[in-house]
């Protein structure tokens, strides 16, 4: 067994011990922004609800006790670049996040947006010894899985059962005690780039925080962000963040696709600093407050003052027409969003029923960009913004913060994951069949 197998079933029961205790924190870790929120929950962990494998499953009732972000420091592409500043950062928002809600924590659950993820689907048989399922079958049947050759280098961050049949009834949620003779199993597993992981853990290890859980923001969004019939009908959930933008596709509450594009809202950013030669921070105010994707006659007379201190007078009183500002964003728009539908089309997206596309994360704020997706990424767009979860703040509530919130949702209702069954210790089996999307097509 891998190391980060190992390390994801210490992780598992240290986030039960640390809600048992009654507070965790969670962290999304991203490339402009790090946010930290603070849990608090009301009492140990309750039994297994009858609902089964998904986000309903042993459900807990928390509420946010307090919350601080900052900007990101020592980060790429959602990675970290450089340790000690990501280090600092950290460190900076845990204590504010502390400090608002009164109380230490020591367990804290990441989120993390880079290190190339790709998806697998995966399917095994496994012959009932008894007529009914148990634990045991469920781990049987996952450990029948045909693993392919993951890559040197990658670990595996998700795991989830997504369907299961027993004889010739496909879709149950939990086969757990019913009858039958052959249960069958189709599971999406998600890899990432080792090096990427580990780097993100030996930093919290350095910010003396020990880590209960790990995700991928892609995952997390797409739990905040879809509304339940979006989950349960299929719907894709588009997370545009600072350096990367996450994509994560839904059906029967299950994530079954995930992908990342290494480009987000900081690479707009650099292209106003450049086509209008002024500072990052200075291009980032612009954006923010001016910017846009469709240019309209009104927009050739709005002059945008730069407002430079460079110390040149002239050049620090230029304007620019906000049509020349939307000539360069909309370029860098069109190329992430192009980017994702060729994602999309890889994962067999418009095989779901349902076609719908939810758009998250701090770049989706960009006025217009709805309508632009529409035209790139097929009709069925809207916003996204996270869900309301008991104490959060008002400042935490917009878009951006969709991983956070739904990593919130992610440590209190985890949905079954391969290390949480004991499997037996023929794991890998000797062959290795790339079932990559099919079953989705057949079994829905």
């Amino acid at each position: 067994m891998t190391d980060l197998y190992q390390s994801q079933r210490a992780m598992r029961n240290m986030r039960k011990a640390a809600m048992q205790r009654g507070v965790i924190a969670v962290l999304d870790v991203g490339t402009s922004k790090i946010a930290c929120l603070i849990l608090r929950f009301d009492g140990p962990e309750r039994a297994r609800a009858e609902d089964g494998v998904g986000p309903l499953a042993g459900q807990s009732q928390f509420r946010v006790i307090g919350a601080a972000t900052t900007r990101s420091r020592g980060m790429r592409f959602g990675e970290i670049e450089s340790l000690n500043e990501a280090e600092r950062a950290i460190r900076t928002v845990v204590q504010s996040a502390q400090k608002a809600a009164g109380q230490r924590v020591d367990h804290v659950i990441a989120c993390f947006s880079g290190a190339e993820p790709r998806s697998y689907g995966l399917a095994g048989e496994h012959a009932l010894a008894d007529s009914v399922v148990t634990e045991q079958d469920i781990a049987r049947v996952l450990a029948a899985c045909d693993v392919p050759d993951l890559g040197e280098g990658r670990e595996v961050l998700h795991a989830h059962p997504v369907n299961f049949a027993l004889d010739h009834r496909s879709g149950l949620g939990d086969p757990r005690g019913q009858i039958g003779h052959r249960l069958a199993c189709d599971m999406h597993l998600l890899t990432v780039e080792r090096a990427a992981v580990e780097c993100v853990l030996h930093c919290l290890k350095r910010c003396d925080l020990e880590v209960a859980g790990i995700a991928s923001s892609a995952y997390a969004a797409g739990l905040s962000a879809l509304v339940e019939d979006e989950q349960e009908l299929g719907a894709a959930c588009v997370d545009m963040g600072g350096g990367a933008t996450g994509l994560s596709i839904y059906i029967k509450k299950h994530m079954i696709y995930a992908d990342s594009v290494r480009m987000g809202g900081e690479h707009i950013t650099r292209d106003i600093s450049m086509g209008l030669s002024v500072p990052l921070g200075i291009a980032e105010r612009i954006k923010t407050v001016h910017g846009g994707v469709h240019a309209t006659g009104a927009d050739d007379r709005e002059m945008i003052e730069i407002g430079s201190d460079s110390g040149d007078w002239e050049k620090d009183r230029r304007t620019v027409s906000r049509t020349e500002l939307i000539g360069i964003m909309r370029p860098r728009v069109e190329e992430i969003l192009e980017e994702v539908r060729a994602r999309l089309d890889v994962a067999g997206f418009e095989h779901l029923p349902s076609q719908q596309i939810v758009l998250t994360g701090g770049g989706s704020l960009i006025p217009g960009i709805d309508s632009l997706a529409a035209k790139i990424l097929g009709q069925r767009v809207r916003l996204g913004r996270p869900m309301r979860v008991q104490g959060l703040p008002a400042a935490a509530t917009g878009a951006s913060f969709a991983s956070a919130v739904g990593l919130c949702l992610f440590a209190a209702n985890p949905q079954d994951e391969w290390w949480d069954f004991e499997i037996p210790a023929e794991r890998y089996p000797a062959r290795s069949v790339k079932r990559v999307f099919r079953w989705f097509r057949d079994n829905w």
